[in-house]
């Protein structure tokens, strides 16, 4: 190897050392609570296919349905050719939905953040983030090139003695459902920060959208915020839809600014048409059918309560992620290992996707699951962590 290749390799073989090795896992079924891998069935719990639509039968069939008609690629950028009725349609219907004026698709949510954060600010203006954000919108901040500050997470003081020191335009960033955590951003105040300081608020629901509140509306409804309360909403839909893509929404000034500035969106090519028509069929059994959410909610409070009895350290968390914090990395592995070989998949998180000695295993519930299941995955957990 050259000399530049044998220091990635020293570099890979440091990362093994620590324990923070990532490596892949071939599944062989489609998503769902039930998982071949290796040739073995799996009980699945670290997928985000939180309301179990993945794999939904209409939501199939419309894709294929979709496939038929449009083919499978999208052939160019929304700009370009690449813009179907499809994607129109399902825009639209997003921008119903989330009660905002318009909706813009974009390839995936992490194209989704550039695109916002980068089209909005530059040299001379701010951004403001929690610090436990997602890795897209720390990357989409830095990438702006505008003034990038961190405030302690969830911390309102912190950010508003950041706000009164910053000049031009000011972004805040959080997102809505903190993914590693599950605890919900302080929306309402740092809603009241924004105006009060003559700023834009963004928030990425990627986790609440489809679970959180009533009607599936995410934490925006949770909290009984409106467009003009938070002026950005960033959506993902391979999520709580369980298909594929983002979407940004907001107002008619917003989409039309994206459109024309947003890089990730002038410069990639389209989802497929068919992907689009699959969640279109995937968001109607989001709105329609409340019986997943309130399942969630029943399948997480059965989980910590016995976690509790377990002794057990959770995070404060009332979404369906649920956190067992462990702390060491090695520790983490041992114990996501030790599940496998009882037949659940539950994936240990590690730095630097988690701060230093906040190792932990992720555990995600779906509208799948049974209470059984959770009974079962409690029992392993108890074997497991006396590993």
């Amino acid at each position: 190897m050259t000399p530049a290749f044998t220091q990635l390799a020293a570099n890979l073989e440091n990362i093994a050392r620590k324990n923070l090795y990532r490596s892949r896992r071939i599944i062989e079924s489609p998503q769902g609570i039930n998982l071949q891998l290796d040739g073995r069935n799996i009980l699945n719990f670290c997928s985000n296919d939180y309301l179990g639509l993945a794999n939904h039968p209409h939501v199939v069939k419309a894709f294929i349905t979709a496939a038929n008609q449009y083919g499978v690629g999208s052939g160019s950028a929304h700009l370009v050719c690449g813009h179907s009725f499809a994607h129109h349609a399902l825009e639209e219907e997003l921008a119903a939905f989330t009660g905002r004026d318009r909706a813009l698709l974009f390839s995936t949510g992490y194209m989704a953040n550039l695109g916002v954060i980068s089209s909005l600010l530059g040299r001379g203006d701010a951004v403001f983030e929690d610090r436990l954000n997602h890795a897209s919108l720390l990357d989409g901040g830095l990438l702006s090139g505008a003034k990038f500050k961190r405030y302690a997470h969830a911390d309102i003081d912190h950010l508003v003695t950041d706000l009164q020191k910053a000049a031009g335009n000011k972004l805040i960033v959080t997102d809505g459902v903190f993914s590693m955590d599950g605890d919900f951003a302080p929306l309402k105040k740092l809603s009241h920060a924004a105006k009060s300081h003559n700023a834009w608020l963004m928030v990425d629901d990627a986790h609440g959208l489809g679970v959180v509140g009533e009607r599936g509306g995410g934490i925006l409804e949770y909290y009984d915020l409106k467009q003009d309360d938070v002026a950005i909403l960033m959506g993902t839909l391979g999520k709580g839809f369980g298909t594929f893509g983002a979407f940004v929404a907001g107002s008619e000034v917003l989409i039309e600014t994206l459109i024309q500035k947003a890089r990730t969106y002038i410069y990639t090519t389209a989802l497929p048409a068919a992907v689009a028509e699959a969640t279109r069929v995937s968001l109607k059994f989001v709105i329609a059918e409340n019986w997943r959410r309130d399942k969630l909610k029943k399948l997480s409070a059965r989980f910590r309560s016995g976690a509790q009895q377990l002794g057990l350290q959770l995070v404060d968390s009332s979404s369906a992620i649920q956190p067992i914090l462990i702390g060491d990395s090695k520790r983490a592995v041992v114990i996501s290992n030790a599940l496998l070989n009882a037949g659940f998949l539950i994936s240990a998180i590690r730095p630097p996707t988690v701060p230093q000695g906040t190792a932990r295993l992720r555990v995600t519930f779906s509208a799948m699951h049974e209470e059984q299941q959770i009974d079962q995955l409690l029992d392993a957990l108890a074997k497991s962590m006396a590993c």
